[in-house]
């Protein structure tokens, strides 16, 4: 597998990844990233990201992301840098090395100061919403010793006329609130808290080291007191679990009592590598539920577009019963999917699952 130069650098700059520390069972190791912006012909989305990290300690059963950490170390290998990260990532299934070997990419901030020198991607990134923790959260406890996000936003805070989203389940994100609002001064900012139920016991199930529900709303809260908007995006609804109409209620009612901006929902997708970790989940936590998800996941990556609009229809009825505004900017996403994918088998509806 052939490394580019600009993920890794040259022959002679490769070098084992260090050991910074440990907590408990997760290990975090130095990355040698020579880029942290992900431009949109890499990504095919219509912006640029940055993931402070690699890999995400919240453990959540139902991540997309998992993918993301065996590619950068199949990378990291590749480069001649098969050292302890390797070996250390490789005795762990790749779901759960994913949550316990962390790579820290401490010189983000300088990076990005660099790249917005180069005159064509400063002129890119005028043009693009600049998406943070697109991949893994950029406020996940490796933040509060290692500060990478802060650093990123303190030379995003310098410039002007930029947009810039921040997305993280964690209330760490208040920490740097005076660089936030000195970024809304200047540029668009919106700052997305993932939030998928209110119910604690459940919340921890499906994401065993995340902040509690009640700690995140608190955190919307505060943002929203200095004048930054804040989207909830209650993503994914988990069918069966997460989408009975007195759970979204009393989700909605707490994010309307937070005082967010506004909700956004979609439902679960299951890409191969989360469906090699999620439908296992469900067999050991909901059994109950396994035939029906494996009917519903059979043959597509996500539920139907019947199950898909029901969930809009409830949402969007619920959050107007509240007062707050529900946003479908997910929507159009979602139908090009569908038009996408091959036929499914016959699937359960909104009805059946709740």
């Amino acid at each position: 597998m052939q490394v580019q130069p600009s993920l890794f650098g040259d022959a002679s700059a490769r070098a084992a990844l260090p050991l910074l520390g440990e907590q408990k069972d997760i290990r975090y190791y130095a990355s040698n990233a020579r880029s942290v912006l992900n431009g949109p012909a890499t990504t095919g989305m219509g912006f640029w990201s940055i993931n402070p990290f690699v890999g995400c300690a919240f453990g959540c059963a139902y991540c997309y992301a998992r993918y993301a950490h065996r590619y950068v170390a199949e990378r990291v290998a590749a480069s001649q840098a098969a050292d302890r990260f390797t070996a250390d990532a490789g005795e762990l299934p790749p779901w759960l090395a994913f949550e316990r070997r962390i790579l820290v990419k401490r010189e983000a901030g300088a990076i990005v100061r660099r790249e917005l020198r180069r005159p064509a991607r400063y002129e890119a990134l005028q043009r693009e919403t600049v998406v943070i923790g697109t991949a893994t959260d950029p406020y996940q406890p490796a933040e509060r010793r290692f500060r990478v996000t802060r650093g990123v936003l303190e030379v995003l805070a310098e410039q002007r006329g930029m947009s810039v989203t921040i997305i993280t389940k964690s209330p760490l994100v208040t920490r740097d609130v005076d660089l936030l609002s000195r970024i809304n001064e200047r540029s668009e900012l919106s700052v997305h808290v993932s939030l998928i139920t209110v119910d604690r016991e459940l919340a921890r199930r499906l994401e065993p080291r995340a902040p509690t529900p009640e700690a995140r709303l608190r955190a919307i809260a505060r943002l929203r007191s200095h004048g930054i908007e804040v989207g909830v995006n209650c993503m994914p609804v988990l069918p069966g679990i997460t989408d009975a109409p007195a759970q979204v209620e009393a989700l909605v009612q707490s994010v309307a009592g937070a005082n967010a901006s506004y909700l956004a929902a979609c439902a679960l997708r299951l890409q191969s590598t989360a469906r090699a970790r999620y439908l296992p989940f469900i067999e050991a936590e909901f059994p109950e539920l396994a035939s029906r998800y494996r009917a519903t996941y059979a043959r597509g990556h996500q539920a139907g577009e019947r199950y898909r609009e029901g969930l809009r229809e409830r949402f969007a009825a619920v959050c107007a019963r509240n007062g707050l505004e529900f946003s479908q900017r997910y929507r159009a996403a979602d139908d090009a999917d569908e038009a996408e994918a091959p036929p499914a088998v016959p699937e359960p509806q909104l009805g059946l699952w709740v």
